[in-house]
């Protein structure tokens, strides 16, 4: 029988997808089905005077417009709306609950009809009048001097602003990140099946359905059995659905408030009243001796969050993980303004942060006359400085090797525009990524039938990343059997608790919940295989026995096995079930992270100033890697949203009215088939035997960080000009 950890297995609920027979929230269906359509603010801060819903109400296939005026009860807490990832500090934004208007594109109303095109055309007649009092502010830079500190990612270390002054090469800029939003495949969407006697069952759009249950049931008053959440399939989300959105509420409420079935699935425009990640400026301050020994670090990072909550992540620590230096100060700021709060977007901190930052060793590497890669190693620290923990693994110098090995790094002139293709400027770039290597409680439920099949079912979902397919294979091979032998059930509410996916921590987090499951069928297996009459494994220690070829056999010389299906006659059972809560055991003593080098090249266009992304090599180490298939689509993936965030993505808001201007895929940019060219994944071997029993770190995040800074590198050298303005568009260049 095939091992399927490691190999490249195609995904278990591919032809599910590829045939249309996988089923997304905005596609289940009921009896007496209604639609939802929003309505939403169109003033970024101030209260609704007055709210006319009469006319729309009169249209033909209206059954009722819901406001904060109309509606079924809510709850009236805060606590009762903080959902499992809310910020600490701050009041969440509650739908249709008061007059008040915190962001333009705030829903204020939902138009419930008999047909989807009914609700959206009755939404134009809704009538609303404001009071706009206060001024409001949506602009970053303008409210830069207002931020405020919130946090340390890490303890100040040394005198970093004396050593800074006082190296006898520094660097000090701002790099700025825009605020860019998810545009995910799927519509975030939910549909709500009223059962006749109070019940709901829930299909939703989201990273966690354990924490959408827990919220409406908070929300709404309702006891855990009175509503089931399922999201079986997501269409991508990238950090979207960690926290529930606001259709769920309001698809929830309309299915009360009508005792029927209700589907609110959102526009695409719509959308970018969600979640998004921040707007940062950046600010790196890099000191060093002339051999590039690093004296001095600083990083400062500003972000816009909203005025109702505290949205902050890690952006400006990560030196700490990657280079020596004696004197570091890392801050974060909190720039509070009438936008709606930002939330997790793939490698939240990281993917701004450390764009910065590689950025920065760049230019420092170019006032030292250094190698780019010279300058990283001169300065790799194997030790997380902040805690001066050593790594459970850290192949990053392997990385920086093969990377470079494979892109041909050593051919690069160092001069900025000193290579060309034709009429092109060339340039080279590279960057390293990092990113945390974390692990979550899961818990998980295996039932073996005596047919030799076995079903793993979980809360957890798959976001697309391949949790179905990743579930799958460690249950296969731990159990001995063939995939095909093998059903997954995820994401339903029922099921055995997990955290929302994200943070790079479900696979290795899942997969260590099967295995504990696992180890315990096939302990039930020995004794019953031990007990058979005539059994070639009679009395055998259950420590020697192991499940292979669907058998139960001598760990030392497996022709002493007995079939899984004969075990179980013999015990007369029909199913053997196993529930096992995985247990990381709490290990201060190590740091865990994944690291990548990042290698960019880019043609540009000397007169009209395009730039393609022609060759992106991504060397990564992260432990074992479960997927070899799954996992290079990853990276890929990435690699993909990193020339993105370099070129392309940047949510334009126009602050004279504190609306977005671009909510739409025609006008915000995103890299399409045309702009992706090579892209080379390196899986570097690493063995990590201290972080996990499988030596599994996570993908997710990882294949993102350092790309950007790779590229705009790479438009350095090329141009030599040097752009800190995210994205790097040709206008920029030919300023």
């Amino acid at each position: 029988m095939n091992a399927y950890v490691g190999t490249a297995t195609s995904r278990v609920d591919g032809r599910a997808k590829v045939t249309g027979a996988a089923k997304y929230a905005g596609e289940f269906t009921a009896d007496g089905l209604v639609h939802g359509f929003v309505v939403e603010a169109t003033i970024p801060r101030g209260r609704i005077a007055r709210l006319d819903t009469s006319e729309a109400l009169k249209v033909t296939g209206v059954l009722d417009v819901l406001t904060h005026a109309h509606r079924p009860p809510l709850a009236d807490k805060d606590e009762a709306w903080k959902d499992e990832v809310a910020p600490d500090e701050g009041s969440p934004f509650r739908p249709l609950y008061d007059d008040s208007i915190k962001f333009n594109g705030q829903p204020i109303a939902l138009v419930v009809a008999e047909e989807w095109e009914t609700a959206k055309f009755a939404a134009t007649l809704v009538r609303v009048e404001y009071q706009q009092e206060q001024a409001f502010a949506t602009d970053l830079e303008a409210g830069r001097n207002k931020a405020t500190e919130v946090k340390k990612p890490h303890e100040p270390r040394g005198d970093a602003a004396g050593a800074l002054a006082g190296s006898a090469v520094r660097h000090e800029a701002d790099y700025f990140i825009p605020t860019e939003h998810h545009n995910p495949m799927e519509l975030y969407a939910t549909t709500v099946v009223w059962d006749g006697n109070g019940r709901l069952t829930v299909y939703d759009k989201t990273q966690g359905v354990l924490n959408v249950h827990k919220y409406l049931c908070s929300v709404f008053g309702k006891k855990p059995d009175e509503i089931r959440v399922l999201s079986p399939y997501v269409g991508g989300a990238f950090g979207s659905g960690l926290r529930p959105q606001y259709q769920v509420v309001l698809a929830t409420l309309a299915a009360l408030a009508l005792k029927r079935s209700v589907r609110v699935v959102l526009t695409r425009q719509q959308m970018y009243g969600l979640g998004h990640r921040p707007a940062t400026i950046e600010r790196v301050g890099i000191g060093a001796k002339p051999d590039g020994t690093l004296e001095a670090v600083t990083h400062e990072a500003t972000a816009i969050t909203s005025r109702y909550e505290d949205f902050a992540r890690n952006d400006s620590g990560w030196a700490e993980q990657l280079y020596k230096s004696r004197n570091s100060h890392y801050s974060h700021k909190l720039a509070r303004l009438d936008v709606s709060t930002p939330c997790d977007m793939r490698a939240p901190g990281a993917a701004s942060g450390v764009c910065a930052l590689e950025c920065a060793m760049d230019e420092l590497a170019l006032a030292l006359n250094l190698d780019p890669i010279e300058l990283r190693l001169k300065c790799y620290s194997d030790r997380d400085q902040s805690e001066d923990l050593p790594y459970t693994s850290k192949q990053l110098r392997e990385c920086y090797a093969r990377g470079a090995e494979a892109f041909g790094w050593s051919k690069r002139n160092p001069a900025a525009r000193s290579m060309r293709d034709d009429k092109e400027l060339v340039g080279w770039g590279m960057a390293t990524g990092v990113w945390e290597a974390l692990q979550m409680p899961v818990a998980v439920r295996i039932v073996l039938s005596a047919n030799g099949h076995a079903e793993v079912s979980c809360a957890a979902s798959d976001i697309g990343t391949g949790t179905y397919t990743i579930v799958a294979q460690v249950a296969a091979d731990a159990l001995g059997l063939p995939i095909e032998n093998i059903s997954v059930k995820l994401a339903d509410s029922t099921l055995p608790q997990a955290p929302v996916e994200g943070g790079s921590w479900m696979a290795a987090s899942s997969a260590h919940a099967v295995l504990g499951a696992a180890e315990d069928i096939r302990q039930e297996l020995a004794r019953l295989a031990s007990a058979m009459p005539s059994s070639p494994l009679a009395g055998i220690d259950a420590a020697e026995v192991i499940l292979v070829d669907g058998t139960i056999a001598s760990n030392g010389e497996k022709s002493r096995a007995v079939p899984i299906t004969d075990a179980m006659r013999y015990g007369k059972l029909e199913r053997i079930e196993k529930h096992k809560l995985n247990h990381f055991a709490e290990d201060k003593s190590h740091a865990r992270n994944t690291h990548s080098a990042v290698f960019a090249e880019v043609k540009i266009d000397e007169q009209l100033g395009v730039i393609r992304v022609t060759r992106v090599v991504s060397a990564v180490a992260a432990g074992r890697i479960l997927n070899t298939k799954t996992g290079r689509s990853q990276i890929m993936g990435g690699v993909v949203w990193g020339i993105g965030m370099a070129l392309h993505e940047e949510t334009v808001m126009d602050h004279r009215f504190g609306r977005i201007m671009n909510a739409n895929i025609a006008e915000y940019h995103f890299p399409v088939n045309a702009d992706i060219h090579d892209i080379d994944v390196i899986f570097v071997e690493e063995r990590d035997d201290r972080i996990n029993r499988l030596g599994v770190k996570g993908l997710g995040e990882i294949g993102i960080v350092g790309v950007p800074a790779a590229i705009a590198n790479a438009v350095y050298h090329a141009t030599g000009k040097r752009i800190r303005r995210f994205p790097i568009t040709l206008d920029k260049l030919l300023a």
